[in-house]
């Protein structure tokens, strides 16, 4: 059964598994670097769709039933979905889900949306609430642009800073099994406000609370970098990876030669209006249910933490002038 160890790290003693998983992108995201590990990607940015939002629901049903084949079951067969997205009221779930006959939880994690769905999954299948659980979670970039910016007719400028949303959706799906990359620990962040104001540096917004979480898991497992394959976190891009390792090496910890960034694996740098790297739900959710889970499967990796980090502001929030909180969780994923 679970059980909390100091102060914000629960360990799952039944070995909840991840048994399935699907990830869906745009065609800037299959041209990436690692864009031959999706599952599905469509060049067309509406995915047949006639609004951008609506596609963004698409992609999200795409992942689930993508997950739920690679898992041989049906929906029927899954007890409960976490689901959430960028999107105001979290439409992009809500509508690419309302015809599953699955219970629907909705989440708002910002872009830490998917470690906390994962975390929530996979707490409900350890405690034995539900036998088959699934998180997803998606954004897509013209949708944010219209909500968080300007609609892409405007034409406007992006600062050096400013990040690349990443038009994806990833879905898992999590049960019991012996013989599947199963979740050993989950770590809930807290809220960590730096004061930081400017809406085109995410990166600058999200570290201290990445940094947080992180130094909350070491201390509360007695663990160091060292004691795991690989540290992924979720899209702080190049200016919030640079300001994570200030912050941490403050604290003696150094993840350096055990860390890569979602945001900085998924896009070519070379490409235009990439900037500093991809944000978005969609970000670390398309990286773990292709390119994490792959390597996981065949070995490469045996012990990782991930970690999906997250800016909770709104466009009332910016325009009121207020400051960007952070939020980050994170899990450790083990082979048997």
């Amino acid at each position: 059964m679970a059980e909390r160890i100091c102060n914000s790290t629960i360990i799952l003693g039944n070995r909840p598994a991840i048994i399935g998983y699907g990830s869906v992108v745009g065609k800037t995201e299959r041209d990436g670097p690692i864009g031959d590990e999706f599952d599905r990607f469509d060049v067309d940015i509406r995915f047949g769709e006639d609004t951008f939002e609506k596609a963004e629901s698409r992609i999200q049903k795409i992942a689930v039933e993508t997950a739920l084949n690679k898992a041989g079951i049906s929906e029927k067969d899954c007890d409960i979905i976490f689901a959430g997205d960028l999107l105001n009221q979290c439409i992009g779930s809500t509508f690419g889900l309302k015809g599953k006959e699955i219970p629907y939880v909705g989440i708002y994690g910002a872009c830490s949306t998917m470690a906390l769905g994962l975390s929530l999954a996979s707490i409900f299948v350890d405690c034995g609430i539900a036998n088959v659980a699934a998180a997803v979670t998606s954004s897509h970039f013209c949708s944010a642009e219209r909500q968080y910016r300007f609609p892409l007719e405007y034409g406007a400028l992006r600062t050096p800073t400013s990040q690349r949303t990443v038009t994806g959706s990833g879905a898992t799906l999590v049960s019991r099994s012996d013989n599947k990359p199963y979740i050993n620990s989950v770590t809930f962040g807290k809220i960590v406000d730096k004061g930081v104001t400017d809406t085109n540096n995410m990166g600058a917004a999200m570290a201290p609370s990445a940094a947080d979480t992180i130094r909350e898991y070491f201390l509360d497992t007695n663990t160091t970098p060292e004691d795991y394959d690989i540290i992924f976190t979720g899209d702080l891009g190049e200016v919030g990876t640079k300001l994570l390792y200030e912050l941490l090496i403050k604290d003696d910890i150094d993840i350096r030669c055990r860390h890569n960034d979602c945001g900085l694996m998924i896009y070519d740098k070379n490409l235009r209006d990439v900037n500093a790297g991809g944000s978005g739900c969609g970000c670390s959710a398309a990286v773990l249910n292709s390119y994490v889970m792959h390597r996981l499967e065949n070995g490469d990796f045996n012990n990782i933490l991930f970690m999906s980090t997250g800016a909770l502001l709104s466009p009332t929030s910016a325009l009121q002038g207020e400051s960007i909180p952070g939020v980050s969780h994170l899990i450790n994923i083990r082979n048997p």
